[in-house]
């Protein structure tokens, strides 16, 4: 609720900067719930429309938080700093030489424009870690493990988008000695070949890995791959009846998993079971062909991407949901619970023999 009402509150800020500008000199606004950054080619007009957003906030009874409000540059430092901080990432232009060239040929750049995970971000993230090991001094392996890799696979999945390939290996590198720690505290007595053979193992890849004897493992963040955000198109909306573009696009969005991208370019985007396109990501359900109830298998091949709708039809006609109730398994493979179960829970209302009793 927090980002929606900040958005409530600050509704037609951006308009009373941009429309105070001529308009081939107007700045660009990025606004996310109550931070937002004004760019300008001209410090006079980074300055013009800071005044512009103290009148504006003096209206509704608001001001700018001096400690969070700067005026920098992304190429030359200012007060000893270059570029700017935004929802944790780190923007900034870095020269590259006169000597580089580009590869449409032209003449090169002075400079480049890079966005990475910023210094406080990484550094609250390192603490994150650490208070879940230090947490669980007594824990067991697996007990660690289910409470680290969320955290490390949500964080590197943040930052997925952006220059973070050798920040990624930084964190990897730095947990690993907070590990070694935590498992060295636990056998004070035992040398560090000891303990690297009891909590390390060499994994499929041949890279040592914090892992449990029966194949749980650490996530490593350099595990995550880098895949670039493309930019939605100006006049796109899924609205205006442009399908095919969105169906598209759901190939390429950070958050789909790579088997639903291979299983979309399979399908052209269209749903296996009514030959429409698909618009949304979270309308998105995989279905086995061959039910895994029916001794269908978990593989590629036996995979489809179905609308959610569909995907009941579908469980529905084939047997698969006749069968899930039968064993006691939810269509969402969650176990129900038959009333008045031979256990301590039972029903809200239990009757007698001879029908309800009076209260």
């Amino acid at each position: 609720m927090s980002p929606l009402l900040a958005l409530i509150a600050l509704h037609g800020l951006e308009t009373a900067i941009t429309t105070a500008f001529p308009r081939a000199d107007r700045p660009h606004v990025v606004v996310y719930a109550d931070d937002f950054v004004v760019l300008h080619p001209t410090r006079a007009g980074v300055e013009r429309a800071r005044q512009i957003v103290g009148e504006w906030l003096s209206g509704i009874g608001l001001q700018l938080k001096a400690s969070k409000t700067r005026i920098g540059h992304t190429l030359h430092a200012v007060d000893g700093r270059a570029g700017f901080d935004f929802l944790g990432f780190s923007i900034r232009h870095y020269p590259t030489g006169k000597t580089r060239p580009r590869r449409d040929g032209q003449q090169p750049r002075s400079h480049v424009l890079l966005i990475k995970p910023s210094t406080e971000a990484i550094k609250r993230h390192h603490q994150a870690l650490r208070a879940v090991v230090r947490g669980r001094k007594a824990a067991s392996q697996q007990a660690l493990l289910i409470a680290l890799n969320p955290v490390i696979r949500g964080w590197a999945a943040y930052y997925r988008t952006v220059v973070a390939k050798r920040i990624f290996a930084s964190c990897d590198y730095r947990l690993m000695s907070t590990l070694t720690h935590w498992a060295g505290r636990r056998h004070g007595h035992k040398g560090l070949r000891w303990v690297i053979q009891k909590y390390w193992r060499c994994g499929a890849t041949g890279r040592l890995e914090f892992s449990t004897p029966a194949g749980q493992r650490l996530v490593h963040h350099a595990d995550m791959p880098i895949q670039r955000h493309v930019k939605v198109r100006g006049t796109a909306s899924q609205f205006n009846g442009d399908l095919v573009y969105w169906s598209q696009r759901l190939g390429q969005h950070p958050l789909t998993t790579g088997r639903i991208a291979i299983l979309l370019k399979r399908q052209q985007g269209r749903c296996a079971w009514c030959g429409l396109l698909f618009t949304d990501r979270t309308d998105i359900e995989v279905d086995h062909l061959l039910p895994r109830v029916c001794g269908g298998a978990a593989d590629l091949a036996n995979l489809q991407l179905l609308h959610r709708t569909c995907h009941d039809q579908k469980s529905a006609r084939d047997g698969s949901a006749t069968r899930r109730r039968q064993q006691g398994i939810h269509a969402k493979n969650r176990v129900t619970e038959e009333p008045n179960a031979e256990k301590l829970a039972r029903s809200v209302l239990q009757t007698s023999r001879s029908g309800d009793r009076p209260a």
